[in-house]
């Protein structure tokens, strides 16, 4: 091999991301690190922490963006750095904007795209939105699906992508968990709950603003009310929409704790201490598990079934009823708690980026 490029633009993917690159370098392998800073700050707070950095920075952000915008500035901005390094592969993650635009880039300057978590599917282009539409669309493009599931690899094959171009690799999330989650981990916000059951809350999809998400948070409102043995730390997104809801929803609710984001360590070792997780993210819904932790998803679809198979995740939609009811009850009942936390991890053994890289070092000469 001769040279990868390695593309993202986001907290998640960069995440994800990381343990890829740590693997290439490992080996030896030439690297090249592009950003396009889709998401600037939370971004930045996860290239500090693992210790990232970035050989091109297209800094596409600006106030106010919208999914245009995004797209826009990340095509033009990655066409002359394709040009400029000239790669053999370009490694891009997951279903951001980032991920579709460079994709796209790579398929008209005819660069071959690997896809890092490929075939994740719920097959309803508006859930997630965009989501969901910019992995399929990635999948049409890329040449190599290394998908982190068996179900994900029958999505593929079942859409027609060559069954020698795929490869179960897990996710690389769970690669991610091995760097971040210390034992000796201490906190100012595990200090504030100490004694306490502390549950972890994360909440900022696009189709879930307005009502949905004023519904999600009522849910928890009432639960927090009626237990005084919970605690919830909520670091809110920072988009300016959420912060609406939240400031309309939950200022002031005993028991919880609204804060700003949190570096990528923070968070994790806080997942690894907390007792349960709300979430309407996707990668949280397979790093949860790896550490134990169940997982009610506030989302009416997930393109990660094999949790729900599994029994690590629970979905259970957007209405105020149907998340207050499986919330109480898994703060309520034991038994169902114990099943959910010591369900099999169905997301790999966080061996991903070993296998995504033996992978490349054999394809590309």
């Amino acid at each position: 091999m001769t040279s990868t490029m390695v593309c993202f633009g986001t907290r998640p993917e960069a995440i994800k991301m990381c343990p890829v690159i740590r693997e290439l370098k490992k080996r030896n392998i030439k690297t090249t690190i592009c950003v396009t800073g889709q998401h600037r700050q939370m971004l930045d707070q996860v290239l500090d922490a693992l210790g990232i950095i970035p050989d091109y920075d297209l800094a596409i952000m600006k106030p106010g963006q919208d999914l245009f915008d995004v797209t826009i500035s990340a095509l033009e901005g990655i066409k002359s750095v394709l040009k400029e390094v000239n790669p053999d592969i370009v490694l891009v993650h997951g279903d951001t904007s980032t991920t579709f635009a460079v994709s796209l880039a790579c398929y008209y300057l005819k660069i071959p795209v690997g896809h890092v978590e490929a075939g994740l599917r719920t097959y309803d282009v508006y859930a997630p939105f965009p989501e969901e539409f910019n992995r399929q669309a990635t999948g049409i493009i890329a040449q190599y699906h290394f998908a982190p599931t068996e179900m994900a690899k029958k999505n593929l094959i079942s859409e027609g992508k060559p069954q020698e171009n795929i490869f179960v690799t897990g996710n690389t999330a769970i690669d991610a968990l091995k760097i971040t989650v210390k034992d000796d981990f201490e906190s100012e916000y595990l200090n504030w709950a100490k004694g306490c059951r502390l549950v972890l809350i994360t909440a900022h999809r696009r189709e879930n603003l307005g009502e949905p998400m004023h519904a999600m948070f009522r849910a928890i409102k009432r639960v927090l009310n009626e237990h005084e043995d919970v605690k919830a730390i909520y670091p809110v997104h920072l988009n300016p929409a959420v912060r609406k809801i939240v400031d309309e929803e939950l200022k002031g609710v005993d028991r919880m704790r609204i804060i700003e984001p949190l570096d990528v360590l923070e968070f994790h070792n806080l997942m690894a201490k907390a007792y349960m997780v709300l979430t309407d993210s996707g990668g949280i819904q397979e790093e949860a598990p790896s550490l134990g932790k169940p997982v009610l998803v506030m989302r009416n679809v997930t393109e990660r079934p094999e949790g729900i198979e599994a029994g690590t995740l629970m979905l259970v939609g957007t209405e105020e009823s149907s998340i207050y009811e499986s919330f109480s009850c898994l703060l309520s009942d034991g038994d169902k708690y114990n099943q959910m936390a010591n369900a099999r991890n169905p997301y790999g053994d966080g061996r991903a980026a070993e296998r995504i890289v033996d992978v490349l070092e054999k394809l590309v000469k």
